[in-house]
């Protein structure tokens, strides 16, 4: 009798991007011992964005930079994030001072 030893475990994640307008997540089964960068490219997300160059967007799992080589585990989300277009202490600086020149006019 053969045993099924050959055949590679598969594990359940998700990639996901997301633009001002739309928000993509992709759920997939990839083989054990997939990386980041794998999950990416195998989930056609590029295809559907090709802004996306992964040599310049940096990726996370669940919201933590990681690495393109990090290898995947069961229900990882991989996110591909965009670069920021504003800095985001200068915003709440101009906020804050907004808000502290509104205050003023009120009685």
């Amino acid at each position: 009798m053969l045993e099924n030893n050959d055949k590679q475990r598969q594990v359940a994640v998700e990639v996901a991007y997301a633009t001002p307008a739309t928000q993509v997540i992709i759920p997939l089964d990839v083989a054990e011992g997939t990386t980041a960068e794998q999950a990416i490219i195998q989930s056609g997300i590029i295809d559907q964005f090709p802004e996306i160059d992964l040599s310049h967007n940096k990726i996370g799992i669940f919201s933590k930079i990681t690495k393109k080589e990090t290898l995947l585990r069961e229900k990882d989300r991989v996110e591909i994030y965009r670069p920021l277009i504003a800095d985001p202490k200068a915003v709440r600086k101009q906020r804050a001072a907004e808000g502290k020149k509104m205050k003023k006019g009120k009685s």
